[in-house]
């Protein structure tokens, strides 16, 4: 394929995120019709499938996307810090930065589970987010052994239960500080 037919490509198939993206945080994945992602990326229907299997595979794709601009946002900002504390009270404030993006935390933390599975949802997340969280845990908690997985599923919950929370009108900072607590008191459990 020549390097225009795969720029043309691949400008098809990020059209068709990105219009997919956008009416999935307008009018949610059910509501979403395949002819109105098609008429809002331009393109053909037979392009949609040419790229995606069904709405379901174009909506994982945006889904991974959003995932993926969460944790580079959190890796971004942490990989300024040298202390793992440090690190990881930065890498808190840039995931709640990126959730603030218009319809993330939606897509996320309520659509993504719904459509996709729970599984499949906390795959994604396993492999973006929460494996920054667990890198940044491990750094700070070396102690912490077989309880480094279990940690870093209960401190992952926590920080989408939150952003949940901040989207609804919560106090950010009140978040941000809970968690910060919640890393020095494990901090001082591990190792007494």
């Amino acid at each position: 394929m020549s390097r225009s037919n795969r720029e043309r490509t691949e400008q098809t198939r990020q059209a068709l995120i990105d219009a997919g993206r956008c009416l999935f945080v307008e009018k949610g994945y059910a509501e979403t019709s395949t002819p109105e992602i098609v008429a809002a990326a331009g393109v053909t229907r037979g392009a949609l499938y040419h790229h995606f299997e069904d709405k379901k595979a174009l909506f994982r794709a945006v889904i991974e996307c959003e995932a993926q601009g969460v944790t580079e946002a959190i890796e971004e900002r942490s990989a300024s810090h040298d202390a793992p504390r440090a690190a990881l009270i930065a890498g808190t404030s840039a995931y709640f930065d990126a959730m603030r993006v218009q319809g993330r935390t939606r897509l996320l933390l309520i659509e993504a589970p719904a459509v996709l599975g729970p599984s499949a949802a906390a795959t994604i997340d396993a492999e973006n987010a929460e494996a920054t969280l667990r890198t940044g845990l491990a750094a700070m908690l070396p102690e912490a052994g077989a309880m480094l997985g279990p940690l870093t599923s209960l401190l992952s919950a926590a920080f989408d239960r939150a952003a949940i929370a901040i989207e609804a009108g919560g106090g950010r900072r009140d978040y941000e500080q809970a968690i910060a607590a919640l890393l020095d008191g494990l901090t001082d459990h591990l190792r007494r």
